[in-house]
Protein backbone atom coordinates (compact mmCIF):
# COMPACT_ATOMS: atom_id res chain seq x y z
CA UNK A 1 0.00 0.00 0.00
CA UNK A 2 1.04 3.57 -0.61
CA UNK A 3 0.44 6.80 1.28
CA UNK A 4 -2.25 7.78 -1.24
CA UNK A 5 -4.35 4.77 -0.18
CA UNK A 6 -4.89 5.88 3.43
CA UNK A 7 -4.04 9.58 3.75
CA UNK A 8 -6.66 12.19 4.64
CA UNK A 9 -7.32 14.46 1.66
CA UNK A 10 -9.57 16.96 3.43
CA UNK A 11 -6.90 19.05 5.08
CA UNK A 12 -7.52 22.14 7.19
CA UNK A 13 -4.81 24.74 6.58
CA UNK A 14 -4.29 28.40 7.45
CA UNK A 15 -2.47 31.31 5.76
CA UNK A 16 0.69 32.67 7.34
CA UNK A 17 -1.02 35.87 8.53
CA UNK A 18 -3.58 34.02 10.68
CA UNK A 19 -3.46 35.36 14.27
CA UNK A 20 -1.95 32.95 16.79
CA UNK A 21 -5.05 32.99 18.98
CA UNK A 22 -7.18 32.07 15.97
CA UNK A 23 -4.90 29.10 15.30
CA UNK A 24 -5.15 28.01 18.94
CA UNK A 25 -8.93 28.21 18.82
CA UNK A 26 -9.00 26.25 15.56
CA UNK A 27 -6.96 23.41 17.09
CA UNK A 28 -9.17 23.35 20.18
CA UNK A 29 -12.47 23.49 18.27
CA UNK A 30 -11.50 20.86 15.69
CA UNK A 31 -9.74 18.57 18.15
CA UNK A 32 -6.55 18.47 16.09
CA UNK A 33 -2.96 18.83 17.24
CA UNK A 34 -1.47 20.77 14.32
CA UNK A 35 -2.41 22.74 11.22
CA UNK A 36 -0.37 23.28 8.02
CA UNK A 37 0.45 26.81 6.88
CA UNK A 38 -0.02 27.37 3.13
CA UNK A 39 -0.18 30.23 0.66
CA UNK A 40 -2.98 31.00 -1.77
CA UNK A 41 -1.60 28.42 -4.21
CA UNK A 42 -1.60 25.67 -1.62
CA UNK A 43 2.19 25.62 -1.25
CA UNK A 44 3.27 24.28 2.13
CA UNK A 45 5.39 26.75 4.11
CA UNK A 46 5.28 25.24 7.58
CA UNK A 47 3.12 23.78 10.29
CA UNK A 48 1.84 25.08 13.62
CA UNK A 49 1.51 22.44 16.32
CA UNK A 50 0.43 22.44 19.92
CA UNK A 51 4.12 22.39 20.80
CA UNK A 52 4.69 25.65 18.90
CA UNK A 53 1.86 27.30 20.80
CA UNK A 54 3.10 26.03 24.16
CA UNK A 55 6.61 27.22 23.31
CA UNK A 56 5.19 30.67 22.68
CA UNK A 57 3.88 30.74 26.23
CA UNK A 58 7.03 29.42 27.84
CA UNK A 59 9.76 31.31 25.99
CA UNK A 60 11.70 33.76 28.18
CA UNK A 61 13.87 36.67 27.07
CA UNK A 62 16.35 36.95 29.93
CA UNK A 63 19.81 35.39 29.61
CA UNK A 64 20.76 32.84 32.22
CA UNK A 65 22.64 34.27 35.17
CA UNK A 66 26.37 33.84 35.62
CA UNK A 67 29.43 35.61 34.25
CA UNK A 68 30.34 33.10 31.56
CA UNK A 69 26.76 32.62 30.36
CA UNK A 70 26.35 36.38 30.13
CA UNK A 71 29.69 36.71 28.33
CA UNK A 72 28.66 34.25 25.60
CA UNK A 73 25.07 35.45 25.42
CA UNK A 74 24.04 35.43 21.74
CA UNK A 75 21.79 38.44 21.25
CA UNK A 76 20.99 37.61 17.63
CA UNK A 77 19.90 34.10 18.47
CA UNK A 78 17.98 35.20 21.54
CA UNK A 79 16.17 37.89 19.55
CA UNK A 80 15.24 35.43 16.81
CA UNK A 81 14.02 32.91 19.40
CA UNK A 82 11.96 35.56 21.14
CA UNK A 83 10.39 36.71 17.84
CA UNK A 84 9.50 33.14 16.95
CA UNK A 85 8.14 32.39 20.41
CA UNK A 86 6.18 35.61 20.80
CA UNK A 87 5.05 36.06 17.21
CA UNK A 88 1.51 37.18 16.59
CA UNK A 89 0.79 35.15 13.45
CA UNK A 90 1.01 31.54 12.28
CA UNK A 91 3.92 32.49 10.04
CA UNK A 92 5.85 33.83 13.03
CA UNK A 93 5.67 30.72 15.20
CA UNK A 94 5.32 27.88 12.68
CA UNK A 95 7.90 25.14 12.31
CA UNK A 96 9.48 25.70 8.91
CA UNK A 97 11.53 22.51 8.58
CA UNK A 98 8.70 20.05 7.99
CA UNK A 99 9.18 16.38 7.16
CA UNK A 100 6.94 15.52 4.20
CA UNK A 101 6.14 12.59 1.92
CA UNK A 102 4.62 12.14 -1.51
CA UNK A 103 1.60 10.04 -2.39
CA UNK A 104 3.75 7.30 -3.94
CA UNK A 105 5.75 6.54 -0.78
CA UNK A 106 5.16 2.99 0.53
CA UNK A 107 3.11 2.94 3.70
CA UNK A 108 5.79 0.93 5.52
CA UNK A 109 8.38 3.65 4.83
CA UNK A 110 6.02 6.40 5.99
CA UNK A 111 5.34 4.48 9.20
CA UNK A 112 9.09 4.18 9.79
CA UNK A 113 9.47 7.94 9.30
CA UNK A 114 6.80 8.67 11.89
CA UNK A 115 8.44 6.32 14.36
CA UNK A 116 12.04 7.39 13.70
CA UNK A 117 11.25 11.11 13.86
CA UNK A 118 8.82 10.69 16.77
CA UNK A 119 6.19 12.79 15.01
CA UNK A 120 2.43 12.38 14.79
CA UNK A 121 1.73 13.37 11.21
CA UNK A 122 3.28 13.75 7.76
CA UNK A 123 2.08 16.39 5.29
CA UNK A 124 1.68 14.88 1.83
CA UNK A 125 2.89 17.13 -0.99
CA UNK A 126 3.13 17.01 -4.75
CA UNK A 127 5.54 19.56 -6.24
CA UNK A 128 5.36 21.49 -2.97
CA UNK A 129 1.55 21.66 -3.00
CA UNK A 130 -0.20 20.24 0.07
CA UNK A 131 -2.52 17.43 -1.03
CA UNK A 132 -3.14 15.55 2.20
CA UNK A 133 -2.05 14.52 5.68
CA UNK A 134 -0.94 11.10 6.88
CA UNK A 135 -1.43 10.63 10.62
CA UNK A 136 -0.83 7.78 13.03
CA UNK A 137 -4.61 7.33 13.13
CA UNK A 138 -4.63 6.81 9.34
CA UNK A 139 -2.02 4.09 9.71
CA UNK A 140 -4.07 2.40 12.42
CA UNK A 141 -7.17 2.41 10.21
CA UNK A 142 -5.12 0.89 7.39
CA UNK A 143 -3.91 -1.84 9.72
CA UNK A 144 -7.45 -2.71 10.77
CA UNK A 145 -9.10 -2.48 7.35
CA UNK A 146 -9.54 -5.74 5.42
CA UNK A 147 -7.64 -6.27 2.19
CA UNK A 148 -9.48 -6.13 -1.10
CA UNK A 149 -8.12 -9.52 -2.15
CA UNK A 150 -7.96 -12.25 0.48
CA UNK A 151 -8.05 -15.43 -1.61
CA UNK A 152 -5.72 -18.29 -0.74
CA UNK A 153 -3.69 -17.52 -3.84
CA UNK A 154 -3.34 -13.86 -2.85
CA UNK A 155 -2.28 -14.89 0.66
CA UNK A 156 0.22 -17.38 -0.73
CA UNK A 157 1.74 -14.74 -3.00
CA UNK A 158 1.95 -12.18 -0.20
CA UNK A 159 3.62 -14.58 2.24
CA UNK A 160 6.09 -15.74 -0.41
CA UNK A 161 6.97 -12.18 -1.36
CA UNK A 162 7.60 -11.16 2.26
CA UNK A 163 9.71 -14.23 2.93
CA UNK A 164 11.78 -13.48 -0.17
CA UNK A 165 12.22 -9.85 0.89
CA UNK A 166 13.65 -10.65 4.33
CA UNK A 167 17.09 -12.34 4.33
CA UNK A 168 16.54 -14.08 7.67
CA UNK A 169 13.32 -15.68 6.37
CA UNK A 170 15.15 -17.63 3.67
CA UNK A 171 14.82 -20.97 5.43
CA UNK A 172 15.45 -23.60 2.72
CA UNK A 173 13.82 -26.46 4.64
CA UNK A 174 10.62 -24.59 5.49
CA UNK A 175 7.53 -24.47 3.29
CA UNK A 176 3.89 -23.61 3.80
CA UNK A 177 0.39 -24.26 2.54
CA UNK A 178 -2.70 -22.04 2.52
CA UNK A 179 -6.23 -23.42 2.79
CA UNK A 180 -9.31 -21.32 3.52
CA UNK A 181 -7.24 -18.54 5.02
CA UNK A 182 -5.21 -20.85 7.29
CA UNK A 183 -1.45 -20.81 6.76
CA UNK A 184 0.32 -23.99 7.83
CA UNK A 185 4.11 -24.02 8.16
CA UNK A 186 5.98 -27.29 7.57
CA UNK A 187 9.59 -28.42 7.39
CA UNK A 188 12.66 -28.23 9.62
CA UNK A 189 14.20 -25.26 11.46
CA UNK A 190 16.38 -25.10 14.59
CA UNK A 191 15.92 -21.38 15.23
CA UNK A 192 12.93 -20.49 17.39
CA UNK A 193 13.41 -16.80 16.53
CA UNK A 194 13.10 -17.60 12.82
CA UNK A 195 10.02 -19.71 13.47
CA UNK A 196 8.38 -16.86 15.39
CA UNK A 197 9.32 -14.50 12.61
CA UNK A 198 7.79 -16.75 9.97
CA UNK A 199 4.60 -16.96 12.01
CA UNK A 200 4.55 -13.17 12.23
CA UNK A 201 4.97 -12.86 8.46
CA UNK A 202 1.99 -15.13 7.81
CA UNK A 203 -0.16 -13.59 10.55
CA UNK A 204 0.48 -10.09 9.19
CA UNK A 205 -0.95 -10.83 5.74
CA UNK A 206 -4.52 -9.54 5.30
CA UNK A 207 -7.04 -12.36 5.03
CA UNK A 208 -5.11 -14.87 7.15
CA UNK A 209 -7.43 -16.34 9.78
CA UNK A 210 -4.93 -18.49 11.60
CA UNK A 211 -1.32 -19.68 11.45
CA UNK A 212 -0.39 -23.25 12.39
CA UNK A 213 3.25 -24.02 13.09
CA UNK A 214 4.02 -27.67 12.28
CA UNK A 215 7.72 -27.12 11.77
CA UNK A 216 9.96 -29.81 13.27
CA UNK A 217 12.69 -28.46 15.51
CA UNK A 218 15.87 -29.84 13.98
CA UNK A 219 19.25 -29.99 15.68
CA UNK A 220 21.51 -27.00 15.12
CA UNK A 221 24.07 -27.60 12.42
CA UNK A 222 21.94 -30.06 10.49
CA UNK A 223 19.03 -27.95 9.31
CA UNK A 224 18.97 -24.19 8.65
Amino acid sequence: MQVRDVMSRKVISVPADTPVMAVARLLADRGISAVPVTDSWGMLHGIVSEADLIRRLSTGDRPETGFWRALFYDRERAAARYAAGHGSTAGDIMTREVVTVTEEVPLEHAAHMLEARNIRRLPVVQDGILVGILSRADLLRALLSPAAETSDQAIRSAVSAEMARLPWADAPYVFFEVAEGVVTLYGFCHSRAVRRGLEAIAAGVPGVRRVEDRITEAKAGRWA
